[in-house]
């Protein structure tokens, strides 16, 4: 089974970087640097709809998947599997506001509590597999955290930010898959 949960979430990740990099393409003032992903499906983008729930809603769907397949064996895998699903799933039933503000709407502040949920519950799964597995995702957390900080600010770098604290999540459930055996 791990095989097969560790073939979903490389996936997942790799259909995420790839409608990602198409769907900014489509957005000539998006940067990558500045701009959070969530930004791709703003309420105000021209293809909100689309971004919410033909990507993030898949990629938060299949990521519970591994999630509920992974608990009995490996809590803390699960843990961090779906910590990014709920960051995912709440980003695509409550899209940000334009900037994807701190303060805004009522449904920016429930996607920010989404978000809020993927990087703490991310930073604590990847401190817990560090205990089994090795000190590696220990410092995958603490990047996540630091990136998490970084997000709170409006910032020219705070896509970047997410980008990497979103590389560590991937990578690090990825790597826990493959570790698992």
């Amino acid at each position: 089974m791990p095989d097969a949960l560790l073939f979903v979430a490389m996936l997942t990740a790799v259909f995420l970087l790839v409608t990602c990099i198409v769907f900014a393409r489509l957005r000539p003032t998006y940067s990558h640097w500045e701009h959070t992903i969530s930004e791709l499906g703003a309420v105000d983008s021209p293809h909100g709809h689309l971004v919410s729930y033909g990507v993030f809603l898949p990629v938060g769907v299949s990521l519970a998947l591994v999630a509920l397949l992974s608990v009995a064996a490996h809590p803390p895998i699960a843990a961090l599997a779906a910590a990014i699903s709920v960051g995912y799933v709440v980003g695509a039933v409550f899209p940000c506001d334009a900037g994807s503000p701190m303060i805004g709407s009522t449904r920016q502040q429930l996607h920010n509590l989404g978000g809020a949920a993927e990087y703490l519950g991310g930073t604590l799964s990847l401190f817990a597999i560090a205990e089994d597995y090795g000190p590696l995702f220990r410092v995958a957390g603490f990047v996540v955290g630091v990136s998490t900080v970084v997000l709170i600010f409006e910032s020219p770098v705070r896509g970047l930010a997410q980008r990497i604290a979103e590389a560590c999540l991937f990578i690090g459930l990825a790597f826990a898959l493959a570790t698992c055996r």
